[in-house]
């Protein structure tokens, strides 16, 4: 008879997500449900509330310690609101954070945001299970191997 051994691969940390609505954009619908699914798949999810400056976001970023901020804008202030909150992060010295966001994006503006550092924009109609995949395969590497 042999003896079985078993191995078990350690725990993975809990990432750390801060979900943010910048400006004055009331709608944060998305937010809270993009907020509460994150929460169910097992994350530690920061929600900022409405109409925060990109300042108060950074501020919250770096004082939370969290590992990604997730902006929802449905205003058409993207183009202003994202690289002001990427410029508030770097401010503080994060400029490695991991910036992503949803809401009402032209398409035309994808890439545009992609080239000023933002990691990926969800529009409407993603489901909840893509952005927790996207979250494993593009946040998670980063946080563990910093």
């Amino acid at each position: 008879m042999t003896d079985a051994t078993t191995t078990t691969a350690a725990p993975q940390r809990k990432l750390r997500i801060l979900v943010a609505k910048p400006g004055l954009d009331g709608h944060d619908r998305g937010a809270k449900v993009v907020a509460r699914a994150l929460a169910d798949a097992g994350y530690e999810v920061v929600y900022t509330g409405l109409h925060q400056t990109p300042e108060m976001i950074a501020a919250a970023a770096v004082q939370e310690s969290v590992d990604a901020v997730g902006l929802s804008i449905m205003s058409g202030a993207h183009m202003t609101l994202f690289p002001a909150v990427i410029d508030a992060l770097k401010a503080r010295g994060v400029a490695d954070m991991v910036v992503f966001g949803g809401g009402i994006v032209p398409k035309d503006d994808l890439a545009k945001l992609a080239d000023l550092g933002v990691a990926r924009v969800f529009t409407p109609g993603t489901s909840t299970q893509d952005i927790v995949g996207w979250i494993e395969e593009y946040v998670r590497p980063r946080a563990e191997a910093g």
